[in-house]
């Protein structure tokens, strides 16, 4: 017992202390790749606006005069302090950007999530189940035309569909304007605040409104869900301790859930993590496609802006979001499974 701890011990220090170099290569990155493109980031988002004494001032204030390795020491300083910079194009400290905006795409990654797991895994277990028959192909099918239609394509059909010929949906924003007009932001998440308000109407049109943009999203997570649980679980139900419980007389729907479901969601979890982090990139489409307000809709609008200080802040959290997920991610699959220990 007290090997097993320490051997636990051990992997989760050394774990974290590969926290330090992946956070520094992808700061790097971040900071680099927008250094690439030519000029600074006060002449992209105001040059032509201001006239060029003004501007030369407001580059001296920010920095950006100073040597490329002074500019890379001072973001550093700042990301470790927790301050993402302010915007260029309307002055808003990039933290309130992610407070107010991150919490709407939170509220749309949560709900796409919680879709693709109550529709992709029992479907993939039914294909895991009956493999190789009808009912395996269409699934599987199924699971690869979601996961390979675009993002944006489907949600145009699905407002084109849901919102214009049969008026069941809304799109378009968290809720509509009486019912945002009524609730006021405490959290920043619709739901949550007309929760916490006691407005039931309010709460309603909330979770009307999400429905589009989330299964839009969810889809594209719940096709890699099918194809993952079917793998994984079919692979299982082949084992010898599989058979011996067959043998053993117990049922085949409590063997499949039971004994294959159970072993098949170490690697289950370690892709759902990345994939939820990788679902940032979905939501950027989505959200742009249903009006959504979330960071992904105010990234493309400082991109179009030429706002780079935006963009860097809105990345480098993104950036550490990955980092921060994939850790917890081989924290659970240490819990769960010793072989990953030693």
């Amino acid at each position: 017992m007290a090997a097993r701890s320490g051997s636990l011990r051990n992997y989760l220090v050394v774990r974290l202390l590969l926290v330090i170099p992946n956070v520094l290569v992808l700061l790097t990155m971040v900071f680099l790749l927008l250094r690439v493109a030519p000029g600074d980031p006060i002449s992209a988002a105001l040059g032509g606006r201001l006239p060029p004494e003004e501007l030369a001032r407001r580059r001296e204030a920010a920095g950006y005069d100073r040597p490329l390795i002074v500019q890379y020491a001072d973001y550093i300083s700042q990301v470790l302090q927790g301050d993402f910079g302010t915007t260029v194009s309307d002055n808003r400290a990039v933290s309130t950007i992610l407070l107010v905006n991150g919490a709407a795409t939170l509220s749309l990654t949560v709900a796409a999530v919680l879709f693709a797991l109550v529709v992709g895994i029992p479907l993939g277990l039914l294909a895991a189940r009956y493999r190789n028959s009808w009912l395996d192909v269409v699934i599987r099918l199924f699971g690869i035309l979601t996961y390979a239609a675009p993002v944006f394509f489907v949600g145009i059909v699905a407002i084109i569909v849901f919102t214009g010929k049969l008026g069941l949906l809304p799109s378009g924003r968290q809720a509509g304007p009486l019912a945002q007009a009524t609730i006021e932001p405490v959290t920043n998440i619709f739901l949550l605040d007309a929760a916490l308000a006691g407005d039931s109407e309010a709460f309603v049109d909330g979770l009307l409104h999400i429905v589009l943009p989330a299964v839009t999203l969810g889809l594209l997570l719940m096709g890699v869900f099918v194809r993952l649980i079917r793998v994984n679980v079919a692979q299982t139900l082949r084992d010898d301790y599989v058979e011996a419980a067959r043998a053993r007389g117990i049922a085949e729907r409590r063997v499949v859930l039971h004994h294959a479901f159970r072993n098949a969601m170490v690697p289950f979890i370690t892709v759902l993590g990345l994939q939820v982090a990788l679902l940032l990139g979905g939501a950027i489409l989505t959200e742009t496609t249903f009006s959504w307000p979330g960071i992904g809709s105010e990234l493309v609008r400082y991109i179009n802006a030429r706002d780079y200080v935006a963009v860097q802040g809105i990345m480098t959290v993104f950036a550490l979001l990955v980092v921060g997920i994939s850790v917890v991610i081989d924290v659970v699959n240490a819990f769960i499974d010793p072989r990953v220990r030693y």
